[in-house]
């Protein structure tokens, strides 16, 4: 087996010597340099003795870093190198609010694309490949991530949103192996490549890099875009206040390495706050560990995932994150049931009859939540609509304890997401969210 970086395949009590060294100088570096830092975090906890001690340190949400911004614009009180040490900066998409603004110094751009390469080699990627990287380089931390390809040596297509007929041309003439975006392209792309009478089975795509949705830790999902493109499918994931993906899978597939030398993970009860054990779910916390630009430290990333810290056949020993299950923010409470949309998207397109679109229409009716669930039959359909939209409600019912109405419409009603999906349709006002 072959390996990037020998940190890699470190024994997990090597492993946690590293971090706990790692986690020592970046709460020494934040909270000297640091405004931010320096205020919150009490003097006796700016050195610790275990990982374990990382629990008695205040946490920090989205909404922390948006108003530290708003609050010493640009970059706010976070930032713990002076301003002429930033030589990039990704922004967030604003789909949880105003953007944020993530800073990196030149050694912190450069170890992360180096985690890059060493993601793209543990899932097969090697330099006698062609890589199309289709995602968003406009201030989009994903954008860069194209250079740890190069950095491996194979060649590399720069296509970022290019308009999807132009995207299925451009893989007909450069014929790239490789290609990374959202599982919601990934599926429409081979949608609009059949239309074009382009056949997604026969193109030259042997391997499909996936982020930014859940849709890759679903199965069935995973399964439907693969049978699409007749290629293996690796999830990956990345968070804008952090760097580009952070964790993905290898070529087993057996889970998301994370970057256990760049980030500390927590998994934390949503109700209790404690941490979890291995295989159940909560919300990851994330602490860098070398960035010098902005340290984060006990970040609520707002992601609900699980993890597994046993060796993987790939020999790799980083843990691994079982599924990114969906977000706390995406969580609906509907008669007193949480539902994930993953787990309605993994009843739907686990049906046949379906074409695997999806959307969630919550409302509120006589002061209850109200969810529909929407969603089309392929043009092959001929049965009976009332009987599929009870089979699919009843399947809903058996797997989540809940009856929504359902609502089956001809294939090609719902919008199409040209990347990332937005399936959750909210009428209701002053919603809490958990």
């Amino acid at each position: 087996m072959e390996y990037w970086d020998p940190v890699e395949t470190l024994a997990r009590e090597e492993l946690g010597s590293l971090q706990l060294r790692l986690l020592n100088e970046t709460l020494h570096h934040a909270t000297c340099n640091s405004p931010y830092y320096a205020a919150s975090i009490p003097r006796d906890l700016r050195s610790l003795t275990s990982l374990e001690d990382i629990a008695k340190l205040p946490s920090l949400s989205k909404d922390d870093i948006r108003v530290d911004q708003e609050a010493r614009p640009p970059l706010g009180n976070m930032v713990a190198v002076p301003e002429d040490e930033v030589v990039y900066i990704s922004a967030s998409s604003g789909s949880t609010g105003v953007p944020t603004a993530s800073p990196f110094t030149s050694k912190d751009f450069d170890e992360w694309i180096d985690f890059e390469a060493r993601l793209f080699f543990s899932s097969g990627l090697r330099r006698h490949h062609r890589y199309c990287h289709a995602l968003n380089f406009s201030l989009f931390v994903g954008g860069p991530c194209v250079l740890g390809a190069q950095r491996i040596g194979a060649l590399s297509i720069h296509a970022g949103t290019l308009p999807s007929e132009r995207l299925i041309m451009v893989i007909d003439q450069f014929k790239p192996d490789t290609i990374w975006t959202t599982p919601s392209y990934a599926w429409y792309l081979g949608e609009t490549a059949e239309r074009m009478g382009f056949d997604p089975v026969a193109s030259s795509i042997k391997r499909i890099f996936v982020a930014g949705e859940p849709g890759g830790s679903i199965e069935n999902t995973r399964k439907r875009i693969e049978n699409l493109w007749d290629a293996n499918l690796y999830d990956y994931y990345g968070i804008s206040d952090i760097f580009g993906a952070c964790a993905g899978e290898c070529t087993e597939k057996a889970g998301l390495h994370v970057a256990e030398d760049h980030l500390l993970v927590e998994v934390v009860d949503l109700k209790t706050g404690e941490h979890v054990a291995e295989g159940e779910r909560g919300e990851m916390y994330l602490t860098t560990l070398k960035k010098r630009a902005r340290p984060l430290i006990r970040f609520r990333t707002g992601d609900i995932v699980s993890y597994e810290e046993e060796r993987c056949a790939c020999g790799r020993t980083h843990l691994r994150l079982m599924g990114i299950h969906g977000r706390v923010d995406d969580m609906l409470i509907i008669k007193g049931v949480n539902v994930m949309p993953s787990a309605i998207e993994a009843i739907v397109r686990s049906n046949s009859a379906l074409t695997g679109e999806y959307r969630l229409v919550v409302t509120r009716e006589n002061h209850l939540d109200a969810l529909t669930v929407e969603t089309e039959h392929v043009k092959s359909f001929k049965g009976n609509l009332g009987v599929l939209e009870k089979q699919i409600q009843g399947d809903i019912k058996a797997t989540l304890g809940i009856s929504p109405r359902v609502v089956v419409y001809d294939e090609d009603t719902l919008p199409r997401a040209t990347h990332k999906a937005k399936r959750i349709v909210d009428h209701r006002k002053d919603v809490w969210k958990p």
